[in-house]
């Protein structure tokens, strides 16, 4: 039987695993490169949305001394940037959470910011409107608490002007500090009260005044003078990367067995994973009510935990509720790191619920898996049967190529690997589970997609049909993608998305190449 199948083009491409996501409202989110398309399944050639992303303001988070530039904490980085910021991460909250009763997107870029965004339902326009900034409302907080530096006194100085040699000066020497934010120092510089500042920005804030990383030597005149912390080295590297956001993802909606009197509406948590190993998480309601007038109607997030879940780059999350107390349900979550560990958290549902300020509480630590290898994980996918609660399937995905794929009993605390796969040549850019965890798809960057069924405590590969498009060396392959970055199923796991990268040397140079 053949397989059908439809293609859609994109402008730019993929850079990120999981840059594909299918939400329950049947929108499909592709993200690649500065751009977000939104496209309707039932309708490829149709009218797309669309999300381009646009430059952001750095946190202004504090000075460095000049002799700090060049310590351990400021300088194992890399010195180039993208002055337009990519898209790393998405995902698509239940539907209900947008001011159109549909589903809100969480976009993760580059340069270390979150924003939620809803379809543009009154403002006849393919650009989907931005409704909430959640790397403000963190560094909001952050800034509250000192970035829990409770022992920290930190002086204030007043930034001074530099003349313009002294700005040319320090532009050719640009150090970026461990989350990749630039840090300027000048050897040859006239005053030797120059301080770095910035974070999430490829731009320079030098006294008081930004310039870019490449400087022509003119400042911007009657720019009033800032006043920052003087912070030491560790901090500025510490506080870049708790607000360096790198994956989103939106949990189920919570379950409540009786009515809180804080929260009133369905609510769902946003997970929002850091370079620090810190995860963030809001919770988010949906609105009091529905309207379809213009202006921005504000959403209702609410930080409500950070958590220090690993020890590095957090690269992937994925959640999940059990029904298998007889008391109440709860909140399963599995963390990934690029160091290679790979956690299984219990979460208070209602807690997060009722949580009126932000705690530490209301995650704890179910089992950490133990795997020989650090390769570091890609992706990350878990589902807890319908038919049996007490149990998790987790299914990892490695840098390396390689598949785990792991069961865990959540009342008994027992868990057993039930295989590892050499699956991919290449980094594993998508998993994703069907027909209640029986099923599993990955894909990896080498363009090979596969199939596998999970049958007791053994998972072996089944093949894909002969005609399907994802396989290698077929002729109904598009011969002009040659790496694919992510899957997403359908709400009704029928149908399977995939989106691959586009290789302009691949065109024929007689006919197509320009």
């Amino acid at each position: 039987m053949a397989s059908h199948y439809q293609a859609a083009p994109l402008v730019a491409s993929p850079s990120y695993p999981n840059s594909i996501s299918w939400s329950n409202e049947n929108l499909v989110a592709i993200a690649s490169g500065h751009l977000i398309t939104i496209l309707n399944p039932a309708f490829l050639v149709g009218p797309r949305g669309l999300i381009t992303l646009h430059p952001n303001k750095p946190f202004p988070i504090g000075v460095v001394d000049r002799e700090d530039l060049l310590g351990p904490y400021l300088m194992p980085t890399c010195l180039s940037r993208d002055v337009r910021p990519c898209v790393r991460s998405i995902s698509w909250s239940q539907p209900g959470f947008a001011p159109n009763s549909g589903c809100l997107l969480a976009v993760c870029t580059t340069d270390g910011h979150v924003k939620l965004y809803r379809a543009p339902y009154c403002e006849f326009h393919a650009e989907w409107v931005e409704v909430a900034d959640i790397s403000i409302l963190l560094y909001e907080h952050l800034q509250t608490t000192k970035f829990g530096e409770l022992n920290a006194s930190l002086a204030l100085v007043p930034h001074k002007q530099v003349n313009a040699d002294c700005i040319a000066d320090i532009s050719c020497n640009v150090l970026p500090d461990r989350a990749g934010h630039l840090a300027a120092s000048g050897s040859n510089s006239s005053s030797n009260n120059i301080k770095v500042v910035d974070a999430g920005s490829s731009n320079l804030l030098v006294n008081g005044q930004r310039f870019s990383p490449i400087s022509d030597g003119r400042s911007s005149k009657n720019r009033k003078n800032d006043v920052h912390p003087l912070i030491t080295a560790n901090q500025y590297a510490s506080r870049s990367a708790v607000l360096s956001s790198l994956i989103v993802t939106w949990s189920p909606i919570l379950p409540s067995h009786g009515r809180s009197p804080y929260v009133s509406n369905k609510c769902t948590i946003l997970a929002v994973g850091a370079k620090s190993g810190d995860i963030s998480f809001w919770r988010i309601c949906t609105p009091q009510c529905y309207t379809i007038e213009h202006g921005r109607v504000p959403i209702d997030a609410m930080f409500v935990e950070l958590l220090q879940a690993h020890n590095s780059w957090i690269t992937a999350i994925s959640w999940g509720i059990s029904d298998a107390s007889s008391s109440k349900p709860r909140l399963v979550l599995s963390t990934g790191s690029c160091d290679g560990s790979v956690k299984v958290w219990i979460g208070d549902i209602e807690g997060l619920i009722r949580s009126t300020r932000p705690s530490g509480m209301f995650f704890s630590l179910l089992f950490e898996v133990n795997t020989v290898t650090s390769s570091p994980v890609s992706t990350i996918s878990m589902v807890i049967p319908v038919q049996v609660q007490d149990e998790v399937h987790l299914a990892i995905g490695r840098g390396s190529g390689s598949l785990e794929t792991w069961k865990c009993n959540i009342l008994s605390n027992n868990f057993q690997c039930v295989g590892i796969h050499d699956a991919h040549d290449q980094v594993v850019t998508g998993l994703a589970w069907a027909f209640d965890g029986r099923c599993l798809y990955s894909c990896s960057q080498d363009n090979s997609i596969h199939s596998w069924i999970l049958h007791g405590i053994h998972v072996k590969e089944v093949p894909f049909p002969s005609s399907f498009p994802g396989l290698k060396n077929l002729t109904n392959l598009p011969q002009l993608s040659d790496q694919c970055f992510g899957l997403a199923l359908a709400p009704g796991e029928l149908m399977v998305a995939v989106v691959r990268s586009f290789d302009a040397n691949l065109l024929n140079q007689m006919y197509q190449a320009s």
